[in-house]
């Protein structure tokens, strides 16, 4: 696996070698960024560009990063992934920007599962585009080929009626854990995953790979929070609904994130599923062994020698972002609802 923590005395600029990773818990920094991935590209470009790299190549190292090519000769699809949804206005303007400089039709698209797109732009040029977004702490890694994708979540976590508690620091954690990591770098398919706030489902999780949703259980008289893990959902080819598979997994002892790797890790051997891309997803392997065996597979691999070697405690990994410090100041007036427009004003 990448590195996975963050020194506590960094030295070096953020995002360098020396201080490769950056954790910042407001909306949009999740994913660790590391400056030597946007030099990898160049080089790896520039090869690619002269003729020393063969395209297939080429190919699973751009899509680590990313970055798609299309069917139009030279140019590139970049996604850009924003777990569980979080942007600042920083980096929409960098979104913006990315836009104007680098896509010839200077406008993006935003996805359905929380990415933004940006196509044509000129592989030479899309090193400088991922930097870019870098920059204001955004990351394309691993938005694209046999990964597990962007983390999807529900938009109301954290202020919708009925949640039994937010998800969002729990769902910072998984995508901090698996970006990188090494038992899902070439799955034999794209890997999605959903986490929603309450049985409303509103982030979708029955169409998922995996799909989490809260549950409190009491343990030895205390409460204990976890996620009821659900597979086999999808679109696209064969629509499958999924299913639970694991009734509870606890959330602060990292149980959740150690079922999650023992799905991944069966996954990763069903060498099978890689002889035919259009029916490589999970939900085709639950449909071949059923529910009730698959569950059986996870809970013999959660016993396997490889969990001795797993950190899974989430602490150091939590989103926790303190929205109240973080909000923008309180209206002048009742007229003036987002603080202080005067600069809006004069750009209108």
């Amino acid at each position: 696996m990448e590195p996975a923590s963050v020194e506590t005395t960094p030295k070096g600029r953020k995002g360098s070698l020396e201080n490769p990773e950056v954790y910042e818990n407001v909306p949009g920094h999740v994913i660790p960024v590391l400056e030597r991935e946007f030099d990898d590209f160049d080089t790896e470009a520039g090869k690619f560009l002269r003729g020393e790299t063969v395209e297939d190549q080429f190919i699973g190292f751009r899509l680590k990063q990313g970055v798609y090519g299309q069917r139009q000769e030279g140019v590139q699809m970049i996604r850009v992934k924003l777990p569980f949804g979080g942007v600042t206005p920083e980096q929409m303007e960098a979104f913006a920007d990315l836009a104007e400089q680098y896509a010839p039709l200077r406008r993006g698209h935003i996805t359905t599962r929380q990415n933004f797109q940006f196509h044509h732009v000129p592989l030479d040029d899309a090193a400088k585009a991922i930097r870019m977004i870098g920059e204001v702490g955004l990351s394309s890694r691993e938005a694209c080929g046999n990964t597990v994708r962007n983390v999807t979540g529900d938009p109301w976590a954290g202020v919708c009626e009925g949640e039994l508690f937010d998800p969002t620091p729990y769902v910072g954690a998984f995508v901090r854990y698996f970006v990188r990591n090494e038992v899902c770098q070439l799955l034999p398919r794209k890997f999605k995953v959903a986490f929603t706030a309450t049985d409303e489902d509103r982030a979708i999780t029955n169409i998922h790979d995996l799909g989490f949703v809260p549950r409190i259980r009491e343990v030895d008289g205390e409460q204990v929070r976890g996620f009821e893990i659900r597979t086999g959902g999808g679109t696209s080819i064969m629509p499958r609904v999924g299913a639970p598979f694991w009734e509870f997994a606890s959330v602060d002892d990292g149980e959740y994130l150690k079922v999650s790797e023992a799905v991944l890790r069966i996954f990763d051997r069903q060498d099978e599923l890689r002889a035919n891309r259009a029916r490589a997803r999970i939900k085709f392997l639950i449909d071949k062994v059923g529910i009730e065996e698959f569950r059986r597979m996870v809970e013999a691999e959660v016993e396997g020698d490889w969990v001795a070697q797993r950190d899974f405690d989430p602490d150091p990994l939590l989103f926790v972002d303190d929205e109240q410090a973080n909000a923008p100041p309180k209206p002048l007036a009742a007229g003036s609802p987002n603080g202080d427009n005067r600069e809006f004003a004069l750009f209108a």
